[in-house]
């Protein structure tokens, strides 16, 4: 039992807040990687899904151009940078980059008819280098700490043991 005098003193009117117990010794932790059949049942998806990116974007950077062309490119980024995080792995990014890519090469080519959705604009240009450019970064980018270590190992546990 603890006596007034073993407390520490307080000024009036502040109240007194212990510090959060973690076992993680205060460092973030990211959610766990998902298991490698959830990841390769996300491959083909994340490819389904940048076709429909790249199809999408077709249509709207010319529509609304300046404004379609940041959001056809913001999409893709999304879901690059996402397919990325979600599997953790590089080819989370380049298989939705590689459907995004392949719609973009079929929309480009002309028809018989004269008829093609990528005209020959400085928009669809940088629609075109700027998806390929954020798909590189973002199959580029870093993995996330607690990934590089392994699935069960928290930074700091050495340093606790």
């Amino acid at each position: 039992m603890s006596t007034p005098q073993d407390r520490p003193p307080q000024r009036p009117g502040r109240a007194h807040v212990p510090a959060p117990r973690s076992g993680t010794g205060g460092v973030p932790v990211a959610p766990a990687r998902p298991g490698r059949a959830v990841r390769i049942a996300a491959y083909p998806l994340l490819a389904v899904l940048g076709v429909l990116v790249g199809l999408a974007g077709c249509f709207v950077q010319g529509l609304w151009f300046p404004g379609g062309l940041l959001l056809s490119l913001g999409g893709a980024a999304a879901l690059f940078c996402g397919g990325r995080l979600f599997t953790g792995t590089r080819v989370g990014a380049a298989l939705p980059a590689v459907g995004w890519f392949a719609v973009l090469l079929v929309a480009n080519t002309q028809r018989p008819e004269g008829d093609f959705l990528l005209a020959a604009n400085l928009g669809s240009y940088v629609f075109l280098l700027g998806g390929m450019a954020l798909a590189v970064l973002c199959a580029a980018m870093p993995s996330p700490l607690p990934f590089q270590l392994g699935r069960d190992t928290v930074p700091g546990d050495a340093v606790r043991r």
